[in-house]
């Protein structure tokens, strides 16, 4: 089931809100855990868990800054003009 584009937009506020901080915070508590690495190693931790959290939520991100798809075809305007 796809999902339409107010929930996808609505997903996405709720994760860079919500999600995202809780993501940071459980990020650098599990790096705090051990010794404290080189800086250039750090570096590439923090790099790496940036990148990872957006690969599952890549889809609900996925085209929300465009303008709303469904409103065109409401008015009965060609999609493509």
């Amino acid at each position: 089931m796809a999902l339409g584009y107010k929930t996808r937009k609505r997903l996405a506020i709720l994760i860079l809100l919500v999600g995202m901080p809780l993501y940071v915070v459980a990020a650098v508590t599990l790096v705090g855990l051990f010794d404290r690495p080189p800086l250039w190693l750090e570096f590439l931790i923090y790099v790496a868990l940036g990148i990872v959290w957006i690969l599952p939520l890549r889809t609900i991100f996925r085209g929300v800054a465009q303008a709303d798809p469904d409103e065109k075809k409401a008015e009965g305007q060609d999609p493509s003009a």
